[in-house]
């Protein structure tokens, strides 16, 4: 039997997904190079129908991150594997529609240039559109950067590379700082080894949103496989490589997170700081220094290495992640703890109570630190009034806690959520950068505006964005990055700490301030992973039941309230309509919330979980954080189990 033949009887049989079949078929028929054919080859043969089904069944679409998805294979073939690189490593990239290689990323760059060489065409521009490239250190990361700055040059585009590992927001900051039409990293943030993502911006230097992600991704469905092997062998020989000059604009405008530098140096604060392998060491350890702080490298995770091998998983919202981190704060007497993911768009941190113990907080938690603070701070050297303003904002993601809501209104302040993803935090941005632009004369520059000056005529003529913060550990402290900034968050982080042991405090004390200010306040999610072809219908099962059968009730707490994102008309503060998403906000007769959705880069189906009470007063506080933390636990346990009974449904 010939491979189609077998792949036919697959499907008859019930072992082969009709789906993967035809992206099989398609993937056979493309003319690929001959190690391409022999893993598929060798797949069928030896019927991996499981294998295949997980590799083919649907074709990489863009999420809240763009593309992301396995480079190494659960089941690697010998063709793949080759002549195994460093840490014996597969030769290729595993071959699949659903799976991150050279033929989906080059699919996904000629579309991305057809699709910008387009836009640009449609607003009379014929400039040849310009990519900016950067790379985290995952396996393939370097080779997929550079085949993709090889593609872009042979369309006619102009394609920028760095000459190594950079963070994600120096990539969005260089976007705009080069006049770039588009840009890309590639990463997989925090997970596994095994993934790795492409992730797309366009001329704001933000991700794609409406409707450019989805013009791209009609652009790259368009692309024939068949015109991939053209751009299969790479030739740098017109892409410009970046280097110093582009570190130091980025740097600069990073110090600008420093509200209070002059503060900050004075405090000279020792922080130890860990990229946990990736490239938070880059510009985080310079940046920090410089400000005035004393900073401990944690030497085991200092190396890039793509195996992140002192760790779990590099994902610093984990307390495993940061284990060496604070045994090297024990060890050195060092009250704060920094540490970055692999591309160092994320920051977690753990901070010394009065105990003497080390505190992992969350990243809801240290948003609403650096949001109280800044705004306080803003407050006091007059850039915001006293009293605040409807023309100044924080901005934060439906799935962010309500605290944060809780200290714009304290402050006067709008609050803007948006859907999850910091995307929709940089397009908000975008708006009110826009309506700036509508009010200045003619030649007026909006990026050489010096930034208190900015700051100025955005609260007169538009909105002011403050602080931006989404619970995955993302912050923003200013409208120079479009993305989120581990590196600006390590500097505001340090500042803060700085202020706070300034008053006497430790950062938890601080944090108990702000809940006798403005209520209690605690967070949990769940996540349920559920992996390949078989869980991505589970958590379609769960989305599409929550839609069509509302939950009523999770044991004696009702269901009052239950949004549909995806179905109903919901606007923002600024009475913008929010897009539609399959995300539902569930409101319980006890004042709590949970928001349901599924990820957009990793495969599991995510719950949200607030819960807040009142606090009559600093003695009420541990026993009204115990209460809630009792009640948060049991609601837990039932909504994980109603969503598990769904899934197999």
């Amino acid at each position: 039997m010939t491979p189609s033949d077998k792949i036919t009887s697959a499907v008859s049989a019930g072992s082969l997904m009709p789906s993967a079949a035809a992206n099989l078929n398609a993937y056979l028929a493309a003319g690929l190079p001959d190690w391409a054919q022999a893993s598929i080859a060798e797949l069928v043969e030896t019927g991996a129908w499981s294998e295949l089904n997980d590799r083919f069944y649907r074709e990489l679409e863009f999420g809240t991150g763009g593309i992301r998805g396995r480079t190494i294979a659960t089941v690697a073939t010998a063709a793949e594997k080759g002549s195994p690189g460093a840490f014996g490593v597969p030769e290729h990239a595993a071959v699949g529609s659903n799976m991150l290689n050279d033929f989906t990323l080059s699919r996904a760059v000629v579309g991305l240039f057809n699709y910008t060489q387009r836009y640009l065409r449609g607003l009379g521009d014929t400039a040849a559109p310009r990519l900016v490239i950067a790379h985290d250190v995952r396996f393939y990361s370097r080779h997929f950067c550079e085949l993709a700055a090889s593609i872009w040059s042979k369309l006619g585009g102009e394609a920028f590379i760095f000459d190594g590992p950079r963070p994600t927001p120096q990539l969005s900051f260089t976007v705009r700082y080069l006049g770039a039409h588009a840009g890309a990293v590639i990463t997989a943030s925090h997970n596994p080894p095994h993934d790795n993502g492409f992730k797309a911006y366009f001329t704001d230097g933000g991700q794609v949103i409406p409707p450019h992600d989805k013009g791209i991704v009609s652009e790259v469905t368009a692309v024939p496989l068949s015109r991939i092997s053209a751009f299969l062998g790479k030739d740098l020989s017109r892409v410009t490589t970046l280097g110093r000059a582009e570190d130091d604009a980025y740097l600069s405008v990073a110090a600008r997170a420093a509200v209070d530098p002059a503060m900050l140096r004075a405090s000279r604060l020792k922080v130890v700081f860990t990229n946990i392998h990736g490239t938070g060491a880059v510009q985080s350890i310079p940046l920090l220094i410089h400000a005035g702080c004393n900073v401990v490298e944690v030497p085991e995770q200092l190396e890039f290495d793509p195996r992140f091998p002192t760790v779990k998983s590099p994902n610093p919202e984990n307390a495993e992640a940061l284990s060496m981190a604070v045994a090297t704060a024990d060890r050195t007497g060092t009250d704060v703890v920094m540490a970055t993911d692999p591309d160092c768009d994320r920051m977690g941190v753990a901070v010394r109570g009065r105990s003497g113990k080390m505190e992992l907080l969350t990243g809801n938690q240290i948003g609403s630190l650096l949001a109280e603070y800044r705004l306080t701070k803003y407050k006091e050297l007059g850039w915001i009034p006293s009293a605040g303003s409807p023309n100044a904002c924080i901005i934060k993601t439906f799935v962010t806690t309500r605290l944060q809501d809780a200290i714009g209104e304290g402050h006067g302040v709008k609050v803007i959520n948006t859907l999850t993803g910091f995307k929709w935090i940089a397009a908000k941005i975008g708006v009110y950068e826009q309506k700036l632009r509508a009010a200045m004369p003619e030649g007026w520059s909006y990026d050489k505006t010096p930034f208190e000056e900015r700051a100025r005529l955005l609260l007169k003529h538009s909105t002011f964005y403050v602080f931006g913060t989404e619970e995955s550990y993302g912050y923003l402290p200013n409208d120079y990055v479009r993305d989120k900034d581990g590196n600006a968050a390590c500097l505001m982080f340090a500042e803060l700490c700085a202020w706070v042991r300034g008053r006497g405090l430790t950062v938890p004390e601080y944090l108990d301030e702000l809940y006798l200010k403005y209520g209690f306040f605690l967070e949990d999610t769940i996540n349920i992973y559920y992996e390949g072809a078989s869980g991505s219908a589970k958590i379609k099962r769960i989305l599409e039941t929550y839609r069509s059968r509302h939950p009523a009730a999770f044991g004696d707490v009702t269901v009052t309230g239950f949004q549909d994102f995806g179905r109903e008309n919901i606007v923002d503060a600024d009475g913008e309509e929010i897009p539609k998403q399959d995300l539902y906000v569930v409101t319980l007769s006890n004042g709590y919330r949970f928001a349901a959705r599924g990820s957009g880069t990793e495969p599991k189906m995510k719950f949200y979980l607030f819960a807040s009470d009142k606090v009559e007063g600093s003695s009420a506080l541990p026993a009204v954080k115990a209460k809630v933390r009792a009640e948060l636990d049991r609601l837990k346990k039932l909504i994980e189990a109603d969503a598990r009974e769904r899934a197999e449904a």
